[in-house]
């Protein structure tokens, strides 16, 4: 079944609701930035949980790091070893987390151990060993560390909406924990790798939400509500608008919890959850081939 859901940024549906109370926008009543993180929620009550795949390596300095700024849960996560600074891209195939089937070249083609595409961070497997990896990591000025050495990493109290990644079930010397924005670890310094979901966002970071005649009052009457709130409590008269909105946004709700209940987007979520098996299947392979563990 081919599964397509239409989206639109954050600051559209902002001018929608804005059109709506533009007397309170032009009284400078609106914060955005306060809105964000209600479209967020909304988001996560649709269960949208698609959200762009990333790699980074964690710093850790007096026993923490601060996680990205758009991170959303963990994938998984492994302690880095030493490493060494190369003036060239490793050559080997790069790791794609969410493609569960194997690239398989056709008769005569060289195969993909050539020059991975990597970002800023990314795993390969090297070209002269099919079961050896590597940790790939640009540092500018044409510069690239690259580590060979990993370890298992537990990462506790934590709860399923942060992690339900492989690393809770870990027996592992290394332990972090995730909290306040933060990766705190039992050692005090070191790098850590971590696979991560970044906030639903558009290539320029602008945050998405879906767009669809039975989701689009949600965003807006929760956007709304909101609105009036901060109204209430700056000792505004909008008591009445409120109820209104409220009773709007329990309807619109409804509707729109209906629909991400349909058969199209519940195949859409599966589409998810076959990704998120794919990663887990490729962090066990790197242990699986890798004898330096804790």
């Amino acid at each position: 079944m081919s599964v397509s859901h239409k989206y639109r940024t954050f600051d559209q549906l902002l001018e929608d609701v804005m059109v709506d109370f533009s007397t309170y926008a032009l009284e400078g009543m609106i914060e955005p930035q306060q809105l964000i993180k209600v479209a967020t929620r909304v988001n996560y009550d649709l269960g949208l949980r698609i959200h762009r795949t990333k790699e980074v390596v964690l710093d850790i300095e007096h026993g923490k790091a601060q996680l990205p700024s758009d991170f959303a849960y963990l994938n998984y996560a492994f302690r880095c070893g030493d490493y060494t600074v190369v003036q060239q891209m490793p050559s080997g195939t790069h790791i794609e987390t969410t493609n569960d089937v194997p690239y398989k070249p056709a008769p005569g083609e060289a195969g993909p151990c050539e020059d991975p595409e990597c970002r800023d961070v990314c795993v390969i497997k090297t070209c002269n060993d099919k079961n050896s990896y590597q940790l790939v990591q640009r540092i500018g000025g044409g510069q690239y560390r690259t580590y060979t050495a990993f370890r298992s990493l537990k990462i506790q109290n934590v709860n399923d909406q942060v992690c339900d990644c492989p690393n809770i079930s870990e027996q592992a010397h290394d332990i972090a924990e995730i909290k306040d924005g933060f990766m705190v670890t039992s050692f005090t310094t070191g790098c850590v790798y971590i696979s991560y979901q970044g906030a639903m966002e558009d290539n320029s970071g602008n945050l998405l939400v879906l767009d669809h005649p039975y989701c689009n009052e949600y965003y807006e009457y929760a956007l709304k509500q909101r609105i009036l709130e901060n109204m209430v409590f700056a000792g505004e008269n909008v008591a009445n608008q409120l109820n209104l909105i409220e009773s709007r946004l329990r309807a619109a709700r409804n509707n729109a919890l209906g629909f991400v209940n349909t058969p199209n987007f519940q195949e859409m979520q599966k589409i998810w959850w076959t990704n998120r098996r794919a990663q887990y299947h490729n962090y066990y392979n790197m242990f699986k081939s890798y004898p330096v563990t804790g």
